[in-house]
């Protein structure tokens, strides 16, 4: 439950070290660089925008040549290849890679050449073959499409739409140009779409034959061949099979250069690493021979940094506490509640005002969590799950790995409180040894029966834990809020906006549990006694609030006001409490639909087939009940936290710290320490 103590650093050196340095901070990733701002005439800002877009476009050919690589070598993926994370390199292995940017660059536009030119012959395989299929109908012709004439006759080469025959053509002629005589029709080619024909015609009736085959639906084809068909057929085949053949040897470059596609990978890497140097290059104020760079660092790595600069740069190196209403939010909290800081996050980060309640929330996070999915079948298999995936996948990014660590001690949680409701996948000990083994399934604490209560059989006694629990995390939260208050000594805080609130809301718990009424729903009463002493709190507090609620506003009027709006606050914690019931809801579906799940694979009977049957449904349904109320639990253990917990004492607004680091998707540079 910290906040890391943040400091501001200023780091002045020479301006030959800037490109070095720049690269040890961006591996070591401790500071956040903020914008420095000198009115000096000796310092000046580089405009290092086009280097910028430089970078980014050698990055962008790198991508678009592994991504070429990728569309023709298909590399088999596992399942579980989002939790391998990226490759860890040396600074070593990271400064060889370097000294062959270059060459791999040539590689990359080599490998766009190779697509391009199949881009391209691909192309032209498409027009070859809009060729081919459209002289097909020709090929029965034994004289190029594009003859027309002899020194006596006409030549007329051409289509009908339809399918025609030659002596319908004839009688079509006849009945619109009578007088003419001694017309040939060849069918070519004839199909329900087309009838491709040969016309002859003597040279003098040229232009009346024409009008008079354009009257009846001739027109001429929209490809022309200027040799005989079957010859540009050949022509087209054997083009067509040369395309085919450079496609084939610019496919074969491309798969032979797979062999680079890491090393393009890390291209694509470098060069947004390189611009995003640059981009922090816009940051810094520089003079004709030094630098000055300013920005926020942990005060847990700032000495160690501060000797490796001086050590190696000759630079020198300022710090000082940083307060400031501007200094990033970093988070420090131990291996058990770490992992709910990416919970907190995105809620929001907790100011410097403030203190930081991951570590405190965990604690209910994993608990409330455990009670909303309640089934230690459940709880050991998502436990095994992330277990697993943490021990094989060491190198999984940061923020997947803190869910995943999450989801374990949720499981782990999920363990203990079905053991304690005796929810082991349900009944299903029950339901097989009664179903295939005709005996009553032995007592087993935790498996069979539960430890504590099953929440099933008495949902009052859960209903009211669950009513308990949530008090005493509202009670929690508004216990931090009184540390928040202490910490900014705002001492009259405590007693005006808690401590009112404790009496309030405990004296009003107090006293409703001394009426009788109770007694069958909490299973107990307590003396009267309690009725008075709960009654003079509630008054009490009610008092304070409606007093000094308002304390800000002079006007009384005003103050009183917003005093008595403060109390009618009180309601709110009503619908708080009331929304803890969901423990009990979201426990009891998860064991309910357990249960029926293995009710249903039990019906099948006690043959081979039915067992079988028995364990698909057992799977199936418990798979599916473990996907449903996983998520279920997830989302309303969020709320809890969000709205109920966080809504007594949690501001946020603090920002969050953003380190200067290598943002890559493939590699990882560690600076040796």
């Amino acid at each position: 439950m910290a906040l890391q103590k943040m400091q501001r650093i200023n780091i002045y050196a020479l301006l030959k070290y800037c490109k070095d340095i720049l690269e040890t901070l961006q591996r070591r990733s401790v500071i956040q660089i903020e914008n420095v701002n000198i009115e000096d005439s000796v310092f000046f800002k580089e405009d290092t925008g086009s280097l910028q877009s430089s970078y980014r476009r050698s990055a962008d050919i790198a991508k678009k040549a592994s991504d070429i690589i990728n569309e023709y070598v298909k590399s088999k993926k596992s399942l579980f290849s989002t939790f391998k994370g990226r490759k860890s390199i040396t600074t070593d292995e990271y400064n060889e890679l370097v000294e062959s940017s270059s060459e791999i660059l040539k590689i990359a536009y080599d490998i766009i050449n190779f697509k391009n030119n199949i881009n391209q012959n691909e192309t032209e395989i498409v027009k070859y073959e809009a060729q081919l299929e459209a002289i097909k109908p020709w090929l029965n012709l034994d004289i190029p499409m594009t003859f027309t004439k002899t020194a006596t006759t006409r030549a007329f080469i051409g289509v009908f739409e339809g399918e025609r025959s030659e002596g319908d053509l004839l009688k079509a002629l006849a009945e619109v140009c009578p007088d003419v005589d001694g017309i040939d029709i060849e069918i070519i080619s004839s199909n329900e779409n087309q009838t491709c024909v040969f016309i002859l015609c003597k040279l003098s009736d040229e232009q009346t034959v024409y009008d008079s085959l354009r009257q009846i639906g001739f027109s001429l084809p929209q490809y022309q061949s200027k040799v005989i068909p079957k010859q540009r057929e050949k022509e087209i085949i054997k083009h067509i099979n040369n395309r085919k053949g450079r496609i084939l040897e610019n496919t074969n470059n491309i798969i032979e250069a797979s062999k680079y596609l890491e090393k393009l990978n890390f291209l694509e890497d470098y060069f947004i690493m390189k611009a995003e140097r640059y981009q922090v290059i816009d940051n810094i104020s520089t003079s004709n021979n030094t630098f000055i760079l300013s920005g926020y660092i942990a005060k847990d790595d700032a000495a160690d940094l501060k000797k490796y600069l001086e050590e190696h740069y000759w630079a020198e190196v300022e710090l000082e506490d940083a307060l400031d209403a501007d200094t990033p939010v970093k988070l420090k909290n131990s291996k058990f509640t770490e992992p709910v800081e990416s919970v907190l996050a995105t809620y929001s980060y907790p100011d410097h005002k403030e203190a930081d309640p991951t570590s405190i929330m965990a604690i209910f996070y994993y608990i409330f969590f455990g009670m909303m999915f309640s089934d230690a079948g459940y709880g050991i298999v998502m436990s095994i799950a992330c277990a697993i995936l943490l021990l094989k996948f060491k190198k999984m990014e940061k923020g997947l790995k803190k869910s995943i660590k999450m989801f374990f001690w949720c499981g782990v949680s999920t363990t203990f409180w079905g053991l304690m409701f005796g929810s082991f996948f349900g009944d299903a000990i029950s339901v097989i040894c009664k179903t295939y083994f005709n005996v009553e399934a032995p007592s087993i604490p935790g498996v069979v029966t539960p430890i504590w209560f099953n929440p099933v059989n008495d949902p009052m006694r859960m209903l009211m834990f669950a009513f308990l629990l949530g008090i005493i995390h509202l009670f929690v939260g508004l216990g931090i809020q009184a540390y928040n208050d202490i910490k900014n000594k705002e001492y009259l805080g405590v007693l005006y906006d808690v401590i009112s609130w404790y009496l309030l809301v405990g004296g009003a718990i107090l006293a409703l549990l001394s009426m009788d009424m109770m007694g069958n729903i909490a299973g107990f009463v307590l003396p009267p006694v309690c009725m008075k002493i709960g009654g003079y709190m509630a008054i009490a507090g009610a008092v304070i609030i409606l007093l000094f609620s308002g304390r800000d506003s002079k006007n009384p009027v005003k103050r009183f006001l917003k005093g008595a709006y403060g109390l009618y606050g009180a309601t709110g914690y009503l619908s708080d409490i009331l929304s803890y019931s969901r423990l009990l809801a979201l426990g009891l579906a998860t064991g309910v639909i357990a249960q029926v799940f293995n009710q249903i694979g039990s019906m099948f009977g006690t043959s081979v087939i039915g067992v079988i049957l028995f364990i698909i449904v057992f799977v199936v349904g418990h798979a599916l009940n473990i996907g449903i109320n996983a998520l279920g639990a997830y989302v309303h253990t969020n709320r809890l936290q969000f709205v109920e917990f966080f809504g007594k004492f949690y501001k946020g607004g603090g920002k969050e710290f953003k380190p200067f680091k290598i943002n890559t998707k493939y590699f990882t540079v560690k600076e040796e320490i």
